[in-house]
């Protein structure tokens, strides 16, 4: 019996790059069941293209939600997410795909990262890794942990999905799955040789500043270890850009604090997270590895 797997696209204002992103799924030498492209109250073309697409193939369909008047944070993404996640009509599926629209891949991409499920039973998320041109060379995107799989590629298997009881609906849920995944005895990884291209820079829609602002106050979300965030602030003294980066992380995550962000209420996940965070900064093994 041929696996069943579905893809989301949640997308604001992706008119620029998101037909890139639907022809590398129409392009699959193996398709879909089902695409559901959900449309985040864009208020350029978005909502024209995933129409005309879904009049030009059945297994493609279309969730329009209202404009709310700006890109929301953090849960923003993951309730436009569920709305696709909820029209769904195909059930019975084997793996889920939550995908940006901002990418394109090759067209055995699919088929490549189920197999590498099934070789793997192990394995509950995983996702290529995205790269992307600049100066007409191809160059990693982001570096990350390869336990890590950057959010808008990941690949759920059924089993592991409902053992980790969906997606967190705040910031930081693309590191809360895989965290829980992890504590619950599922891995989770990068495919190093999978590759996608990532045609808007990581952090755009925030600006330099902003991101890594961000990013502290997603520590902060989730239950980073303050030793582990000073750790991460000291480090990030070494790349560019130099300590103002370092600030900008410190003072996402204070500000988060001062403010009281609602954490993630998951005390044993934050418990397992702490810990494994305190044992890579005494060289242990870790999920990090």
């Amino acid at each position: 019996m041929q696996t069943k797997y579905i893809v989301i696209t949640p997308v604001r204002d992706e008119e620029a790059f998101l037909k890139k992103t639907v022809e590398s799924v129409i392009s699959q030498t193996v398709r879909p069941v089902e695409y559901v492209l959900v449309n985040d109250g864009s208020r350029d073309k978005t909502g024209e293209i995933i129409n005309q697409y879904c009049r030009e193939h059945s297994w493609i369909r279309a969730v329009h939600r209202t404009d709310r008047g700006y890109r929301k944070w953090g849960g923003g993404i993951i309730e436009a997410f569920y709305d696709g996640f909820n029209a769904l009509t195909v059930k019975d599926w084997d793996f889920m795909c939550k995908l940006d629209g901002d990418l394109s891949f090759e067209s055995d991409y699919f088929a490549s990262a189920i197999r590498k499920f099934e070789e793997n039973p192990k394995i509950g998320i995983g996702g290529g890794v995205l790269y992307k041109y600049l100066n007409g060379q191809k160059i990693l995107d982001n570096k990350h942990p390869t336990f890590h799989v950057r959010g808008g590629v990941k690949i759920f298997r059924r089993d592991c999905w409902k053992d980790i009881g969906g997606l967190w609906v705040g910031p930081g849920s693309d590191t809360v799955d895989e965290v829980k995944a992890n504590m619950l005895g599922w891995t989770t990884m990068s495919f190093l040789d999978l590759h996608l291209i990532h045609h808007r820079p990581t952090g755009a829609s925030w600006g330099r500043w902003g991101g890594l602002v961000k990013d502290g106050q997603i520590d902060y979300v989730y239950g980073s270890h303050p030793l582990f965030l000073m750790a991460k602030v000291l480090v990030r003294l070494f790349r560019r850009p130099y300590i103002i980066g370092s600030v900008a992380l410190a003072y996402g995550y204070i500000k988060a604090y001062i403010q009281r962000c609602p954490q993630v209420d998951d005390p044993e996940l934050i418990r397992y997270l702490r810990g494994q965070q305190l044992a890579r900064l005494v060289g242990r093994k870790t999920i990090w590895k």
